[in-house]
């Protein structure tokens, strides 16, 4: 395999423009301004990215932009560069949210993680120094067993024996591992999800799918390494309390 850079990535792309239509509190606050352990969520997503190794963060806003970019500015992790893009069309699926970075990472190798997702961060370090074609994308992904409740609501993927992803959706009845929205991604993603939206399909997954046909996809497993989507209330909660437990 042809390494596409002996430098580590260092720039990373974090989507922190909707909402959910399944996160409901009283104050219809964003979730991301929602604390956990004290912190709120996007900050939390930014403190592991930066201790992973990312040094320069483009963040698309949309839903609340102003109050989740004050929040950023007066508490941001030190070290770090942050620049901002909004996404009026928060609303929308999250492709959308990506393609207004592209004239920010058109030229680089970045990595992609959801605003509302906790992670380890040990696994982003081994992602973004994973050797790959030119070209090619990775996936982190989760291939222990999981619950039907689980695996209804997440992202499944199904991958060749070597990793190489050949099918991602929420639909598929047969897969392999489980998406946990954390990729290292080549440039060549905006010109899939261009074509993607053209054929009608806004997701992220939708430009995904794209490279996986291209044979440019492949998942790279976390092991037991433990991660988190904040879809509800009684997610973060979950989250808080697992945060909580002693080591």
């Amino acid at each position: 395999m042809t390494a596409a850079a002996s430098v580590p990535v260092r720039d990373a792309l974090v989507l922190a423009a909707g909402n959910g239509d399944r996160f409901h509190n009283r104050t219809r606050q964003s979730k991301l301004l929602q604390p956990l352990l004290g912190r709120p969520l996007i900050l939390r997503t930014l403190d592991t990215a930066r201790d992973a190794g990312i040094r320069r963060f483009e963040v698309v806003l949309g839903y609340q932009a102003d109050d989740v970019r004050a929040a950023i500015d007066q508490s941001a992790p030190e070290g770090v560069s942050i620049h901002f893009s909004v996404n009026p069309e928060w609303h929308l699926e999250n492709g959308v949210s990506v393609l207004r970075a592209r004239p920010h990472l058109d030229d680089r190798r970045f990595a992609l993680l959801m605003g509302d997702h906790l992670f380890d961060p040990a696994v982003l370090t081994r992602l973004l120094t994973v050797a790959t074609r030119p070209g090619e994308s990775l996936l982190a992904v989760d291939a222990r067993p999981a619950t039907p409740q689980i695996t209804e609501e997440a992202t499944k993927v199904r991958m060749t024996g070597d990793g190489r992803i050949i099918a991602i959706g929420k639909a598929l009845s047969q897969f392999d591992a489980l998406d946990t929205g954390m990729f290292v991604c080549a440039p060549l993603l905006f010109d899939a999800l261009e074509t993607s939206r053209a054929a009608g399909d806004t997701t992220l997954s939708g430009g995904i799918r794209e490279l996986a046909a291209r044979g440019l996809m492949r998942g790279v497993d976390i092991g037991g390494s433990a991660w988190h989507d904040i879809d509800t209330m009684a997610d973060l909660e979950a989250a808080e309390g697992l945060l909580a437990e002693p080591a």
